[in-house]
Order: structure tokens, then C-alpha cells, then sequence
């Protein structure tokens, strides 16, 4: 039996052990490698490409406002690192991200290693005249991701 494909709004995302609050968009997990193109000396006219480089797309998560300061706590972890009298602090993290099917089960989990905050938006525009919700954003750099093989979707029937 061919299961349906994975709803795309039943996630999670976990840091320091706990699920983060309300957490409703989660941008792609995308890396690159760069394509190393060379020729052989006695072949000039074929090219042959070898992998380079790889890097890991940053990654934003979004939310709307609450009285949940996970996202500032952070950001702020980041921007002081400077003027932190102990210095070098814990400002990286590594994250988990779950997806669920339809019945709740996990089906897929990704780990994201050393991350930290690039940038973080506090507010969106504010408007009077708006039907919004206010929404607060981080963006992640990363040292990149893999999937977590230990979880396994449930058998279908």
C-alpha cells in the first residue's frame, strides 16, 4: 500500500530539550555543493566535475508573538556575546526537527547542528488598520543536518 505524503503543517522543533512554542513556519533544509570542473591533460575536450565545497542554507523559523521568550533569549545570547563578562558563551545549539503524520506519530526528525542566530526580527510592521498576527522571526546558520534514522514511520496497514 502507497501511503498519502506527508502533510506539511504537523512539525516540531526542539532545542535545549524542550519543543520550542508555537513555531508555525520552518524555511527549507537545503545544501549545496559547489561542482569543482578540471580537464586531464591528454583529454582537452573532456570536462570531468568533482564535488567541492558544501554549504548548508541558513534556516528561518517563524512564529507569532507570545509571552514565550525562547527566540529573544537566544538572539540576545549572540548579541552580547562580546560584552559578556564570561566571554564565550553557549551561543550555538543544536536543534531537532519532528514531523508528524496525520495520527500524531513522528515520522521524521532532523537533527541540525551548531546553530546560532544571524539575525532576528522582534516585530513585524505594525498597522492599525491590519487583520495580522504579529509575528517574530530567527534566522539560523548552521553546520548542517541529517536525518535521524531511528525513527521510523509506523507500518501502514
Amino acid at each position: 500500500m502507497i501511503r498519502d505524503p506527508y502533510d506539511n503543517f504537523k512539525f516540531r522543533v526542539k532545542w535545549d530539550g524542550r519543543y520550542v512554542a508555537g513555531v508555525n513556519r520552518v524555511s527549507p533544509l537545503r545544501r549545496t555543493t559547489e561542482v569543482i570542473e578540471h580537464r586531464a591533460g591528454g583529454e582537452p575536450s573532456i570536462e570531468r566535475k568533482l564535488p567541492g565545497r558544501t554549504k548548508y542554507d541558513p534556516i528561518t523559523l517563524e512564529r507569532g508573538i507570545t509571552s514565550d521568550t525562547a527566540f529573544e533569549d537566544w538572539a540576545n545570547s549572540v548579541w552580547k556575546l562580546g560584552s559578556s563578562p564570561e566571554g564565550l558563551h553557549d551561543f550555538r545549539k543544536d536543534i531537532v526537527i519532528d514531523v508528524f503524520d496525520e495520527t500524531g506519530a513522528k515520522v521524521l526528525s532532523y537533527f541540525v547542528f551548531r546553530c546560532w542566530v544571524s539575525e532576528y526580527q522582534a516585530l513585524p510592521q505594525l498597522d492599525s488598520g491590519a487583520n495580522w498576527v504579529a509575528i517574530e522571526h530567527i534566522k539560523l546558520e548552521n553546520e548542517g543536518w541529517e536525518r535521524d534514522v531511528s525513527v521510523v514511520p509506523p507500518a501502514s496497514d
